[in-house]
């Protein structure tokens, strides 16, 4: 492998000596098989190698580089899937705000990959159970190819649909040498941000007006360091008690002794940071804003519940031989042997909703 790299960037050698340098081709030519002809030689020895055991890492790559297509044909697959199969915002108009369904108290984050539009593991979960929390929140976690992000360009926050609705959309941005690290301080963040886009959208006065089709999609950095401007007190709280005692909750008795009990069991758990978010009292706020920032506030205090699909990918029954093998075997094997997206998210599993959904690619 390294000879027949460096044959070939001698071969693209000679074409740079010709036309950047602006040399004479034949002194190309001659570099060409002077060099050429050293590494053909060395290239030549190892290739009469390979009967007496040199097949082996040819084998070993080949079956490497097997897995990584197969992993990236199957993921590519599930994406065009999301992509082609997701609500469109038309559809989500004409359920009205309440989307036609029961919406209960706290904050729903649904992950997904698609950054517009809405995932069809949504109206999958909706059409099977009619009632979803007041306040929506699509996150969607994304790898941008830059070494590190900064803390203030980490977070995108935008709105879907009119502002009765109570739905946003989040992208989380990380560098490819960014750790994604288990936030004690995520939920606050992203509550605090949705919070500051409110604010901003309510001082831009041509998204303060009536809700455009045409203006979906758009989103702000929402800056989270500077502590200038801040719409929401942030209170510590000692004890789980007091968040939950003058707060109502959409949980039973039993699923929060439960939640009690993990917490307990789960060190993680128990050093997350307890706050409690407080509405300045500003005569001069807008009541509309106002509204909004004590919806989300109280949704907050209720509970955040993280729903993920848990896909199941599956081949057409039109597909041929090598498709249905590499999707429904190979690729299916790789999937239940990988560590599953909520580990890696570092999603609490007591918070934890999976819906289950199989995708025909």
């Amino acid at each position: 492998a390294c000879m027949t790299v460096m044959l070939v960037t001698t071969f693209l050698m000679s074409f740079i000596v010709i036309f950047v340098w602006q040399k004479n081709i034949i002194f190309a030519l001659l570099f060409l098989l002077f060099f050429g002809s050293i590494e053909t030689v060395y290239l030549s020895s190892s290739l009469m190698k390979v009967h007496q055991g040199g097949w082996v890492p040819l084998v070993l790559a080949f079956i490497f580089m097997s897995v990584m297509f197969v992993w990236h044909y199957g993921t590519k697959k599930k994406y065009q899937f999301d992509l082609q199969n997701k609500v469109s915002m038309r559809s989500i108009l004409s359920l009205g705000p309440n989307l036609g369904i029961v919406r209960v108290p706290g904050i729903g984050l649904i992950y997904t990959e698609l950054v517009t539009g809405v995932p069809a593991v949504f109206t999958h979960f909706v059409t099977n159970l009619p009632a979803f929390h007041e306040v929506l929140v699509f996150l969607c976690v994304k790898s941008v190819p830059v070494p590190y992000v900064q803390p203030d360009e980490r977070y995108l926050v935008g709105r879907i649909g009119p502002k009765a609705y109570r739905m946003y959309r989040c992208i989380v941005r990380y560098g490819y040498k960014d750790v994604q690290r288990d936030d004690e301080n995520f939920e606050n963040m992203l509550v605090m941000s949705i919070a500051r886009f409110i604010m901003m959208e309510a001082e831009d006065v041509s998204s303060s007006a009536s809700y455009d089709i045409a203006n979906e999609g758009r989103m702000a950095v929402i800056r989270t360091t500077d502590d200038a401007g801040t719409p929401l007190g942030m209170r510590d709280l000692g004890g789980l008690a007091e968040s939950i005692s003058t707060t109502r909750s959409s949980k039973s008795e039993s699923l929060r002794s439960l939640q009690s009990s993990y917490e307990q069991e789960s060190p993680s758990a128990g050093r997350r940071r307890r706050v409690r978010f407080e509405l300045p009292n500003e005569d001069a706020m807008d009541q509309q804003v106002k509204d909004e920032l004590l919806a989300l506030v109280e949704a907050k205090h209720a509970g955040v519940a993280y729903i993920m699909g848990h896909s199941y990918i599956k081949a057409r029954r039109s597909s041929n031989f090598v498709k249905k093998f590499a999707i429904d075997v190979a690729y299916s094997f790789l999937r239940k042997n990988c560590r599953g997206p909520s580990v890696s998210l570092h999603i609490p599993h007591i918070s934890l909703i999976e819906v289950g959904m199989i995708y025909y690619v």
